[in-house]
């Protein structure tokens, strides 16, 4: 980031005052189509995409030279299944069945990809269809299970990603995906984890997209506030025409989608597709990844709200319920927030220190990034130090102390206004 980009993103965000930029800006009539990485910088997808939260998607050149555009796709542009057996067969993968609803997803099931291939085979030689249902692998964890070297390079664009930056601090999990199924699976209607952003980057196949602003859910809710699983459904009809057509999207091989914070979407794989996938969170959305945890604390606290005044600890237990529900309560929402925080400061103490440029640091983190981070990291903790559930937790063994984190913090951003 340079410091034109990041006065531009602290201007944006005090205009904002505290709103949330995913609802403020205007919803565009059609999906931008990025042709050339050349001429297409990282302030220009900051400004024009990330920071009005709107999608776009990048042409094939944007991927061309990863090796799993070479690998895992035969000469006519289909899966390679004997690369991929060879190379990964004995993985166990998780499996969806697009066919059986549970609840607003599908069920899953966990089986060597070996054998998910050779059902593929099968449901190909079927006439795309089988007995055991139409199987879609999702959410195949390839970094963390194996090594991904080779398969993809990190898109600059993407490059400040905090989420998979806390969990490979931690060393325990993280939000990178391989989707994988033939034609006619899908992913139901729904919004990223914790509002992140994500991307998705077909390495062979097709898929179509179908898009809703944030705030356009709301109208397909139905009497009992629950949102579809299909918003194709024909039963739907009438509640779609009380909202926004959806902007659509077919996304072609090569091609790479930025998906924005808070959209609800519906995915559907027009060919036999194979997708590489992240999701991701940094100081442009991590306002709208708050407000998204009190809704969810707010949401378990109504469902228990009979046992208040019986269940000791009832606030500990509604923090204990939303991390088993949404994996992160307001505690690890904290260390979430200190490790980027603590990890920024180091890096801008090297930055500004004497003998260190702009280019000391990995990952495409200058002190202008660092910067911007810092601030936005000091605005959300602000809001969480004093919100009443917040307070009520146990938090003599927090170190630093929040209020004292928050203050070194408010502290940087005040030396830094002239970096």
């Amino acid at each position: 980031m340079d410091r034109e980009t990041r006065v531009f993103a602290e201007s944006h965000f005090r205009g904002l005052r505290g709103r949330l930029s995913s609802r403020t800006s205007p919803t565009p009539d059609h999906v931008d189509f990025i042709e050339k990485p050349d001429s297409f910088s990282y302030a220009d997808f900051f400004k024009g995409y990330l920071l009005p939260n709107v999608p776009c998607v990048f042409s094939s050149a944007f991927t061309e030279g990863w090796g799993s555009r070479r690998h895992w796709v035969t000469p006519h542009g289909k899966p390679d299944f004997d690369y991929l057996l060879q190379n990964y067969g004995d993985v166990v993968v998780p499996v969806a069945n697009c066919g059986v609803q549970e609840y607003n997803s599908n069920p899953k099931e966990h089986m060597p990809l070996r054998d998910y291939i050779s059902y593929w085979k099968e449901f190909i030689q079927q006439d795309y269809s089988s007995p055991r249902g139409c199987l879609y692998l999702k959410d195949w964890h390839l970094c963390r299970d194996s090594s991904a070297e080779g398969v993809f390079t990190l898109p600059v664009y993407f490059s400040s990603d905090w989420l998979n930056e806390y969990w490979d601090y931690l060393d325990v999990d993280d939000y990178r995906f391989i989707y994988m199924g033939p034609t006619t699976t899908w992913s139901p209607f729904h919004a990223d984890i914790f509002h992140s952003f994500s991307w998705s980057v077909n390495i062979c196949g097709r898929k179509k997209w179908l898009f809703f602003p944030p705030g356009q859910e709301e109208a397909l809710r139905d009497c009992h506030g629950v949102l579809p699983y299909d918003v194709t459904a024909p039963t739907l009809l009438d509640s779609r025409q009380r909202c926004s057509p959806p902007l659509e999207v077919t996304q072609e091989a090569g091609e790479m989608v930025f998906v924005p914070s808070g959209w609800h979407h519906q995915v559907h794989n027009l060919e036999d597709t194979i997708s590489i996938n992240h999701n991701w969170v940094n100081g442009c959305n991590l306002a709208s990844m708050w407000h998204f945890l009190q809704q969810e604390l707010q949401a378990v606290q109504q469902e228990v709200s009979e046992w208040k005044d019986t269940m000791p600890d009832w606030h500990h237990h509604c923090q204990v319920i939303m991390k088993s529900c949404s994996g992160i309560n307001f505690e690890e929402f904290y260390h979430f927030l200190k490790v980027i925080a603590e990890r920024r400061l180091l890096l801008l103490a090297k930055e500004t220190g004497p003998g260190e440029g702009e280019g000391s640091v990995g990952a495409g983190l200058g002190p202008q990034q660092a910067a911007f981070d810092i601030g936005r990291i000091a605005e959300v903790l602000a809001s969480v130090v004093v919100h009443t559930d917040f307070q009520r937790l146990d938090t003599s063994m927090f170190s630093p102390q929040p209020e004292d984190l928050l203050q070194q913090l408010e502290e940087v951003v005040a030396t830094t206004t002239s970096l």
